[in-house]
């Protein structure tokens, strides 16, 4: 397996690269920003079965990696002065019938208690339903429009997961209800606010918010979704899907490129306001969770992240406080209903970041 030339060489990220790709996924693209400078590379296949490597940058779906964004763009519209963090969202949306003691804040922290609609875990190993995205009944859906109102409206249909503020959880609808918010307040879709604060300046061609479109911009590898039919195993390519099931909780496509020079700029101070930015990275006790992004404690310094996976395709979006030191990968696969993977990509992501930074475990991440 060969692996894409870069403009240093740096033996040990050939060698965990070429590694992660022999554990079971089909390509990867890695950027490092650090002390020795850039390091660009990509390893595995851009399509299943073919030589040609992945693009070294090229365009990919975020996954849970969205959240970040769309925590920003909500403070910086309370830094312009259109939503307070402590606004009852039931005030901004009343036609949903929100808890009233559901704050901005809880969505962005995940403190609402609002059901998952794409379905949530219990404490005792129990799984209550959502829609569906997994299995052949998603693979042969997966071009259905989701507006993001039925998702939410589908989620309040479910008992909530606690009472607000009491505790977290992780729920896809807490996003899309930011979304819903960002619209209401400003008039605009969370597409046009999000290029407006955050894409055009800081020149992120290579990100895009598809709301409902099924196409990623090229270059790009391949994702794949793997199902039974018939006692047979299927194996689609699932890289043309409308996202609009996860929608802002998961739906943008970027590139290493455009992740870091995010990420940077703004744990380096330069998009949020210093107390907004503080507020971001102040993480809940539970699972060191701020609004949008994962704190993670390591040897002696703090990371912050936030990485995301969405049928067949996953993102790693690292940085220091400063925002000095980045990691940014894509990892394409196969997926299947089993998420069998997973673990697979929690251990790759340790090795990663022991790799980049030194040190300390990741948070789980949808």
């Amino acid at each position: 397996m060969s692996l894409a030339p870069t403009e240093q060489d740096r033996p040990e990220l050939h060698k965990t690269m070429q590694e992660i790709v022999d554990s079971g996924f089909v390509g990867m693209q890695l950027r490092v920003h650090d002390e020795h400078g850039e390091w660009v590379g990509s390893a595995g296949a851009r399509r299943l079965g073919e030589p040609e490597l992945p693009p070294a940058d090229g365009h990919f779906r975020i996954g849970s990696a969205t959240k970040n964004f769309v925590a920003t763009t909500v403070l910086m519209l309370v830094a312009e002065g259109g939503i307070g963090l402590e606004d009852r969202v039931a005030d901004h949306l009343p036609e949903f019938g929100l808890d009233r003691r559901i704050t901005v804040r809880m969505l962005l922290q995940h403190t609402s208690g609002v059901f998952n609609h794409t379905g949530e875990v219990y404490e005792d190993g129990t799984f209550a339903p959502g829609i569906t995205w997994s299995g052949r009944e998603w693979v042969e859906d997966r071009f259905r429009t989701y507006p993001p109102e039925e998702l939410v409206r589908l989620a309040l249909s479910k008992p909530s997961r606690f009472e607000p503020g009491t505790d977290w959880s992780y729920a896809n609808t807490n996003y899309v209800l930011a979304r819903l918010l960002v619209e209401r307040v400003t008039g605009r879709s969370l597409a046009e606010e999000t290029r407006r604060l955050i894409l055009g300046p800081l020149g992120l061609t290579g990100t895009v918010v598809p709301t409902t479109r099924t196409e990623i911009p090229e270059p790009h590898a391949h994702a794949y979704y793997r199902y039974e039919e018939e006692g047979r195993e299927r194996t689609v390519d699932v890289t043309r899907q409308n996202p609009s099931w996860i929608s802002s909780g998961g739906d943008m496509i970027s590139t290493t490129r455009d992740l870091h020079t995010y990420f940077s700029a703004l744990m380096g101070g330069r998009l949020l306001p210093t107390e907004l930015l503080a507020e971001m990275r102040t993480p809940e006790e539970k699972v060191g969770y701020g609004l949008g992004v994962f704190v993670q404690e390591t040897d002696g310094q703090t990371l912050f992240h936030h990485n995301g996976g969405i049928a067949g395709s996953a993102a790693l979006m690292y940085a220091t406080a400063d925002g000095g030191r980045t990691l940014t990968a894509s990892l394409t696969y196969v997926d299947d209903a089993g998420l069998s993977l997973a673990q697979t990509f929690q251990e790759t992501t340790q090795r990663l970041v022991e790799e980049v930074f030194g040190g300390g475990r990741p948070g789980a991440e949808g």
